[in-house]
């Protein structure tokens, strides 16, 4: 596999495969071997394999695959046809004393016995629940949406009520007030209950800050974003999934300014006092962290609609319909962002997924 064929087999899986991983694997047998050390393919489940060489036009390759797992089906389809037990007969000797009806009646129970089906056990990977993270509380939790750029705001708002969540949007607000309205989250009592948390911020910035709706100063870090809702500095967020899905605008970088940058060592914790997290839950885990960023010039298009949120959004009402895990629904974006790529050369998204889920969490 040419390595330019690679490089869209690992970005198709960026949701699945953990990013050290895809930049380990040197070859298209690297990361098959991944996916199957995650349990996602198996000689019996070859179907992401062939989805994802169809996605690259790699059509040759995925008819192979497909090959494969027909030869696999047909070879199982074998083993599981009926086997034959012979019982022997005795032809009357001319000293038996069998009776012409006895001799039919061991010759039909020969013919009813003649064929059992012997059917073959397999080893699955069955999943208990205490894998996935508890999902089904009414509502869901809260999740809190700054729309920066007055877009896709609405959107998003529909489809995460629609998945059962409290939903607070603000839009068009400054560096300030964004801070000021995340570390607000969680001091409403409210606010605690639920099984989950999701961020979604939509603004324009660089690599390692947003600006919101400023035109000069540091802006926000991305990572005190994520900070702010750790089980250390939200011990009610502690064991429960977090969700943060950030469209940017990459816009140049710029110069420091004289405005006063937020610093971690600034932040204000008051929704939290008090309460405390087990021991046995690192800071940084059950987060799901996707960061998606276009050039800030599709902003000048009327009615722009960001091609990763409408992506997004897709994939989790389908998610939601047939129960998928958040991670496989993901993919869904990786790969309509891919396409979107192939067509519209010079309007790349580009899409980095990171997180530290201990649990598979399943939408519903």
């Amino acid at each position: 596999m040419a390595s330019e064929d690679l490089k869209s087999v690992k970005f198709l899986l960026g949701s699945t495969l953990p990013r050290e991983k895809t930049e380990k694997a040197k070859n298209f047998l690297d990361v098959v071997t991944e996916l199957e050390k995650l349990d996602k393919v198996s000689p019996e489940r070859v179907e992401l394999v062939e989805e994802c060489l169809r996605h690259i036009d790699r059509i040759d390759l995925a008819k192979k695959v497909n090959m494969y797992k027909t030869s696999v089906v047909t070879s199982e389809q074998r083993s599981c046809q009926q086997q034959s037990y012979s019982f022997p007969l005795q032809s009357p000797t001319p000293n038996s004393t069998q009776s012409p009806q006895q001799t039919r009646l061991v010759q039909s129970r020969h013919i009813v016995q003649e064929k059992i089906p012997v059917p073959i056990y397999r080893e699955k990977n069955y999943r208990s629940p205490l894998d996935w993270y508890k999902f089904n509380s009414d509502p869901r939790g809260v999740c809190v949406i700054i729309d920066c750029v007055g877009n896709d705001g609405e959107m998003l708002e529909h489809t995460f009520k629609a998945l059962h969540f409290n939903v607070v949007l603000h839009k068009l607000l400054s560096v300030d007030d964004t801070l000021s309205t995340l570390r607000r989250i969680f001091r409403q009592r409210e606010n605690h209950r639920g099984d989950g948390f999701v961020c979604c911020i939509i603004s324009r910035g660089t690599a390692s800050h947003l600006l919101a709706t400023d035109s000069y100063g540091m802006g926000l870090r991305l990572d005190t974003v994520r900070q702010l809702f750790t089980a250390d500095e939200c011990p009610m967020l502690a064991g429960k999934p977090k969700l943060f899905f950030i469209q940017r605008y990459s816009i140049p970088e710029f110069q420091p300014y004289a405005r006063m940058q937020h610093r971690d060592k600034d932040l204000e914790t008051d929704g939290c006092d008090g309460l405390s997290r087990g021991n046995s839950v690192p800071t940084d885990a059950d987060v799901f962290w996707s960061h998606c960023w276009t050039d800030e010039r599709h902003l000048q298009q009327g009615h722009h609609r960001s091609i990763y949120l409408k992506a997004l959004t897709d994939a989790l009402h389908k998610g939601q319909r047939r129960k998928t895990s958040l991670i496989d629904a993901h993919l869904e974006v990786n790969r309509a962002i891919y396409e979107h790529n192939n067509g519209n050369p010079g309007e790349d998204y580009h899409i980095d997924l990171k997180h530290t889920l201990r649990k598979e969490l399943h939408l519903q």
